[in-house]
């Protein structure tokens, strides 16, 4: 069931994080939940004109009077406006919700390309504008591949091209391993409001498999271990000259130690009649 599951789920704490960074007592638990929705809510209708170039909106909370919202753009110079007036405006707004210092955080996304929310805000943007839903798919995974991206996956859903009956269209290129979990899978969803009703578009990016530091809790991890490398000497070699001088040079066999063992060796045989 991997299809069925956000690849994010999967992957928290392996190579994905929350993206509301808090811990409080579990009786304020929904209180906390509800706002972080509402500022999600009011900050997206504020900024409805350039919603489409807004990634992801992160909370981050150390105390429960102190509420630090950061924005992921690649266009920070739209939503910040002319000397910082949206972000004043957006402050005041959010101030008055939920009766909360706010600290509003802007940053930039500098690969847009490499984000799928900001693909499939792409895609949902021309789709308003009547652009052809075929050549567009097609158009944007040729593009995605071409900036070394290793698999891309993008459905679109709805009254396809005014259809009566809703279906899906979809195109894929590359690898999408939504069950390895060291997979670095990015995803995306969009909407787009047509004459003819709400298109929904998904995006699946594969950026490659990431292989960091070994903990006990990343279970996706693979661990490479050197093989251990074989001391003895290989059969049917004598040892090296550097060995045998190190043997020859030891007090425990020294020339005189040396030829008392031959003589005491010879004199044994002739009692016995036999060797050692």
């Amino acid at each position: 069931m991997g299809q069925k599951v956000h690849p994010y789920s999967l992957r928290l704490k392996i190579n994905k994080d929350w993206k509301s960074k808090w811990y409080f007592d579990k009786k304020l638990y929904s209180e906390i939940l509800h706002e972080d929705f509402l500022i999600r809510r009011e900050t997206m209708k504020f900024l409805k004109g350039i919603r489409f170039d807004i990634s992801d909106i992160e909370i981050i909370r150390n105390n429960l009077q102190r509420v630090t919202v950061v924005i992921f753009t690649p266009r920070p110079g739209s939503v910040i406006g002319v000397k910082g007036a949206n972000l004043e405006k957006i402050g005041q707004l959010l101030t008055k919700t939920i009766s909360k210092k706010i600290n509003i955080k802007i940053k930039e996304i500098k690969k847009p390309e490499f984000d799928a929310q900001i693909v499939a805000n792409g895609i949902a943007k021309q789709l308003e504008n009547r652009a052809s839903y075929r050549k567009l798919l097609k158009a944007t995974l040729l593009s995605s591949i071409s900036k070394g991206i290793q698999g891309v996956k993008i459905k679109v859903s709805g009254r396809l091209g005014g259809a009566e009956i809703a279906r899906s269209f979809e195109v894929k290129e590359g690898r999408i391993p939504l069950h390895t979990l060291r997979a670095n899978i990015d995803y995306g969803f969009a909407e787009a409001h047509t004459t003819y009703g709400v298109l929904g578009v998904k995006v699946w990016l594969f950026k490659g498999e990431i292989l960091g530091k070994q903990t006990n809790s990343d279970a996706g991890q693979v661990i490479n271990r050197k093989p251990l490398k074989d001391k003895r000497e290989p059969f049917g070699k004598s040892m090296s000259d550097d060995k045998s001088r190190k043997v020859l040079n030891d007090d425990r066999f020294s020339k005189e130690k040396l030829e008392l063992g031959a003589i005491s060796r010879n004199d044994f045989k002739k009692k016995n009649g036999s060797d050692v």
